[in-house]
């Protein structure tokens, strides 16, 4: 019976282990598609950098944080890491992968196709967050 409650204690432990590492939750996987999608938008035009921080503002702000840093007010009511949008490794993603997390969502990062139905729109966005880099 010690054995039993023995290997128990310590299969939640591993488990308890496992998952509060990052390699816990699953790698959010692009389709090739969208992976090399190319931004069709001109991240230098002044209108369009307002329009994408408004939109940022209005739609990502609140779970991600005015610097992208995942700090925003109902962060920490979310499940999973938020992404810091600031660092280097964000920033490696092609702006096409981060259209389509944008886009589609994943956990507790809703879908906004519906919310912000105008491509563009979620493009101008990418640009905003290439702004937030360190």
């Amino acid at each position: 019976m010690k054995k039993i409650l023995l290997i128990a204690l310590l299969g939640v432990f591993c488990f308890g282990v496992y998952s509060f590492t990052n390699d816990y939750q699953e790698k959010w996987v692009v389709p090739a598609e969208y992976k090399n999608k190319k931004n069709p938008t001109d991240a230098s035009d002044s209108e369009n950098k307002a329009i994408g921080k408004n939109l940022y503002s209005k739609h990502c702000k609140s779970c991600h944080g005015a610097e992208g840093y995942g700090d925003g007010p109902k962060a920490d009511d979310l499940t999973g890491d938020l992404g810091d949008f600031s660092s280097s490794e964000f920033q490696k993603q092609t702006d096409g992968e981060l259209f389509y997390k944008t886009s589609f969502g994943r956990d507790d990062m809703p879908e906004f196709t519906k919310k912000i139905p105008d491509d563009e729109d979620r493009w101008l966005i990418v640009n905003h967050m290439r702004t937030l880099k360190e």
